[in-house]
């Protein structure tokens, strides 16, 4: 009696292609972690342009007189906030508001627990750029994270 053949793959043809794919696997891996941390990257720049546009926005309306303002400020709003609750345009007629904001953005590198406006450091206008820290207003933002970026610099210092 003839046995009838057999079709499949042999346990060295297994081997094989799953040692190839696992090579693959460990070739990939690195170029996926450079993928989303450039991802991130991006995401931090565009989300410091937003935020320093808006800043320069508000202190813009404020040397126009759109915004009330003392003598002795410096036109910059007092938290991130501020710009996104709008404040009132004096010279409108009905009291209507001003945003510079849609939402204040989070920072891509930042603890994902806290609200979008606390992963920022924050720079007062009193202070000097060698030396940033917070104050009475907000002139600058920075990332909180001390991580390097893929170009070598660190992202604090974006």
């Amino acid at each position: 009696m003839q046995r009838p053949s057999q079709r499949g793959f042999t346990l060295i043809e297994l081997v094989v292609t799953v040692a190839i794919i696992g090579l693959l696997a460990a070739l990939a891996a690195p170029v996926t972690e450079t993928v989303v941390r450039r991802g991130k990257e991006q995401d931090l720049k565009a989300a410091l342009m937003q935020i320093r546009d808006a800043l320069d926005a508000y202190k813009d309306a404020a040397d126009q007189g759109r915004i009330a303002k003392a003598a002795t400020d410096s036109g910059y709003p007092t938290s991130l906030e501020e710009l996104v609750s709008g404040v009132i345009d004096k010279g409108s007629a009905t009291g209507a508001k001003i945003y510079f904001l849609r939402r204040v953005p989070r920072d891509p590198f930042a603890d994902h627990s806290l609200p979008p406006a606390q992963t920022w450091l924050l720079r007062s206008s009193e202070s000097p750029p060698d030396a940033p820290s917070s104050g009475k207003d907000i002139y600058d933002v920075r990332s909180m994270s001390n991580q390097k970026a893929l170009d070598g610099s660190f992202y604090r210092e974006w």
